[in-house]
């Protein structure tokens, strides 16, 4: 069957700055927002507070939603700064919400036993790697309908293209984040490294031509990581060049420049092996820090990092991480996926009672700039102020937890201090220069392989870490990877991705 998909400019990627764990046994009893009676969370994470308990207990007609989304540790007032959000939106549109943290470290975990043990949500964050499992599983709710008819204006403020990203079995499962359609990846210097040992930033593209400047800074000292990771992630963007064909299972997937759409068994392919390797050598030199296959959160003041981002973002990052200046060269992209389509969605979940007191909020954080600032910046006052309206503002705290690219658009977010003033202009314009990768559209189905892809996820899961975090031998892991992989379904997927890739684009 054909099919056609162009997408010019749509949603999707990593980071604007910033900054879900098993749902425990427990003998007490269990609330639906993931309490026990006597206070403790059920899944031993740090319970946010339900700021509206006495105003819904006098008023039946304020439901409070449960979101869960990714992010820091929580500050002290966080409760304070969500109290002010609910105080808004209960008078606005009679609805107030609960946001649940997890951290990044564990969010994989948390979000997985969310969803495989049915604990009650209304709103998650999700992306491409999850999003797909996540309806195949019957998770989420079908929102085609509902998002027209209840909230117009949360529909006409995403471009017909982007909602089109988010379609699986051509349905609507989740409200993208419309922002940097187009993946843009960037090497982040603190420059007061660069100034120090003359590194060449400008003309550093790939990884082996970062290997002199990175043993440069090793200079500083035998405990100084100048490429400092977490389990997380390794180095953000590392397989950037191949299509995940929105499986979120790095493994399998096809070259994006790739003309004949050919699936391969990625960590097989010589770059990525050659990259493998070197990363495995700079762990072993020292330029990577020796627990980061264990490291769930990374420390501020990085030397050198990794990150899909947009002009201005840097900004951010200097005040989390409390460095006076950071310099961002890009060295990739932009380019258009499906996965970075998907790359940030809220979705409702299928069991949730308040669908349309959802689609609403989530519709209000698209369309108003006062919420989208409270949400991305935190307490007025306390994490920020107003410099010129909404339009404007100056952070005034390195502790506000929550990820802006995870919440709403960005076209109605305040600037920060010291960000271009066009920034979210120069967004549109790489999303506008992005070129596609040649399965652009595609996402592929995974009904009848949800046993495969489990299977072949755990045996990844098991040996990522320490792989993408260069600690341990390319050239004897990657062969058991695969022998595993094979044994757990991962030929029986990549035939049928290229089979549906082939009927795809007939």
């Amino acid at each position: 069957m054909k099919k056609s998909f162009k997408f010019i400019s749509t949603l999707c990627a990593l980071t604007l700055v910033t900054t879900l764990a098993a749902c425990g046994g427990s003998k007490s009893g269990s609330a639906t927002d993931g309490s026990t009676t006597d206070g403790s969370t059920t899944d031993g994470s740090t319970k946010t507070t339900d700021t509206s308990k006495d105003t819904t207990t006098a008023s039946k007609d304020i439901p409070t939603l449960v979101w869960w989304t990714i992010g820091g540790q929580v500050p002290n007032n966080f409760s304070k700064a969500i109290d002010a959000m609910n105080a808004y939106t209960a008078e606005k549109i009679g609805v107030k919400i609960d946001i649940k943290v997890a951290s990044w470290g564990e969010w994989d975990t948390k979000i997985n036993t969310i969803v495989n043990t049915g604990e009650p949500f209304d709103i998650m964050f999700t992306n491409s790697g999850k999003y797909s499992k996540q309806v195949a599983m019957g998770a989420l709710a079908d929102i085609t309908d509902l998002v027209q008819s209840e909230t117009p204006d949360l529909y006409k403020v995403i471009p017909e293209k982007v909602w089109e990203g988010t379609k699986i079995g051509g349905k609507y499962y989740s409200v993208p984040t419309y922002k940097d359609s187009a993946l843009t990846q960037y090497w982040v210097y603190d420059d007061k490294y660069v100034q120090k040992y003359n590194i060449d930033i400008n003309n550093i593209k790939t990884l082996q031509d970062l290997d002199k400047p990175l043993h440069a800074m090793k200079a500083e000292g035998k405990s100084f990581y100048p490429l400092p990771m977490t389990q997380g992630e390794g180095l953000n963007g590392f397989l950037n060049e191949y299509d995940d064909l929105t499986l979120g299972f790095p493994p399998v997937g096809v070259k994006a420049d790739d003309a004949s759409r050919t699936v391969v068994s990625v960590l097989e392919q010589p770059d990525v092996m050659a990259n493998l390797k070197l990363l495995h050598q700079w762990y072993k030199d020292g330029i990577i820090n020796p627990d980061a296959p264990t490291k769930t959160e990374n420390d501020k003041g990085r030397a050198f990092f990794a990150a899909q981002a947009f002009p201005g973002a840097e900004v951010g990052w200097q005040i989390n991480d409390a460095v006076q200046k950071y310099d961002m060269v890009q060295h990739y992209g932009p380019i258009y996926s499906t996965s970075t389509i998907q790359g940030s969605l809220n979705a409702i979940s299928a069991n949730s009672k308040y669908k349309k007191e959802a689609l609403k909020y989530l519709e209000l954080v698209n369309t108003d700039p006062k919420l989208r600032n409270m949400l991305a910046f935190g307490e007025l006052g306390v994490d920020y102020k107003n410099v010129d309206g909404e339009k404007v503002i100056e952070r005034t705290s390195d502790t506000w937890p929550l990820a802006a690219y995870t919440q709403g658009t960005f076209f109605n977010l305040a600037v920060t201090k010291g960000a271009p003033e066009d920034q979210w202009e120069q967004v549109k314009k790489l999303n506008d220069a992005a070129t596609s990768s040649t399965v652009l559209g595609f996402a592929l189905d995974i009904s009848n392989l949800q046993t495969e892809v489990a299977n072949c996820q755990a045996v990844w899961d098991k040996y990522k870490y320490e792989l993408i975090t260069g600690a341990s031998d390319p050239e004897k892991m990657v062969p058991k990877i695969t022998a595993e992989l094979k044994s757990a379904g991962m030929d029986a997927i990549m035939k049928a991705a290229q089979e549906q890739i082939n009927n795809y684009f007939k």
